[in-house]
């Protein structure tokens, strides 16, 4: 008899978590799917519900959660600048108090954990493309610093727990991913465009659209992130997931337009606050230790995710 796995991922209602917990059940996991629906909705995973080996439950990781698991994937954090800003303090304690609660969790129950952490670590980069070895450039004090020093200090306690308590850890870095089920009001780029051209809406270029960002398709990403927690204990991470392929957000704006078939135009809007002007991984070591490497390019990718969106524009 096949003995399945029992698999918690936090945050498994949201955008990339709900393609996490799709994945694991294909592969004949048992899914344990944890969210507080603060951005997270249950029409990521209303098709979920019916399986048998897909459980829903309803918590806030900011408390302790008591549970048998083999596994964790922590992923809950709301992502994107407009949710992650609207409570800040919040935002730092789901990343600090959350990371803690799962790593006590995975030491009770002597779990293999991974945490999403992500490339606002590196900040305002001074570094290109950015390497695991990077340290960073981040404003403590910015309006981003809730998300950027709440993921840093969380790999921190990933690292600690580690080496005092001899944990099995993972720490995925995730450079900007996209695809379906990503929120329509998350403020993030490709959302954004992809709204506005199919609702005829100008395009909001920040600056003049020059600064670079790479866009991992969320197939390819999940796949990272599966290899990353299968990968032998010597393999903790930090490992850059994301696609080494750099555009501008101007070639981005460009692209959606001829995809949708749109005739938006383009406006322009000043530049946020410590908004990095480049973003691009390095993967060599992704590559080296996991195999792994991004495989959908980005017109494909965002012609599934057009797809999505204009479902959801017309319901």
């Amino acid at each position: 008899m096949h003995l399945r796995k029992r698999v918690l991922v936090t945050g498994g209602a949201g955008f990339l978590g709900s393609h996490l917990c799709e994945r694991l059940l294909k592969r004949g996991d048992d899914v344990l799917c944890v969210d507080n629906f603060f951005t997270g909705t249950k029409d990521n995973i209303a098709h979920l519900v019916a399986d048998p080996h897909f459980e829903l439950l309803r918590h806030d990781v900011t408390f302790p959660l008591y549970v048998e698991v083999d596994e964790i994937y922590n992923l809950a954090c709301p992502a994107s600048p407009v949710h992650y800003q609207h409570d800040p303090i919040q935002t730092t304690k789901t990343s600090v108090h959350g990371a803690i609660n799962m790593l006590g969790l995975a030491k009770r129950v002597k779990a293999k954990i991974l945490q999403a952490s992500t490339s606002e670590v590196y900040g305002d980069p001074e570094v290109h493309p950015q390497p695991e070895s990077y340290r960073g450039n981040v404003n403590p004090i910015g309006t981003r610093a809730c998300y950027d020093e709440g993921k840093r200090c969380a790999e921190t306690l990933f690292f600690d727990y580690h080496r005092q308590g001899d944990l099995r850890v993972r720490v995925a870095r995730i450079f900007n991913t996209y695809g379906p089920r990503m929120h329509p009001n998350d403020g993030r780029v490709v959302s954004n465009f992809i709204v506005q051209a199919l609702r005829g809406e100008p395009l909001a270029l920040f600056g003049d659209g020059r600064q670079t960002r790479s866009f991992c398709y969320v197939d390819d990403l999940v796949d990272g992130l599966i290899r990353l927690m299968d990968a032998p204990d010597t393999v903790t991470g930090p490992v850059n997931l994301g696609n080494p392929v750099e555009f501008t957000i101007r070639q981005l704006a460009e692209t959606v337009v001829k995809l949708t078939g749109s005739s938006s135009r383009f406006e322009s809007r000043p530049l946020p606050a410590d908004d990095p002007m480049q973003r691009c991984p390095d993967i060599a070591l992704a590559e080296k230790t996991l195999g792994w490497k991004p495989k959908v390019p980005l017109e494909d990718g965002l012609k599934l995710t057009i797809a999505y969106f204009r479902d959801m524009l017309a319901r």
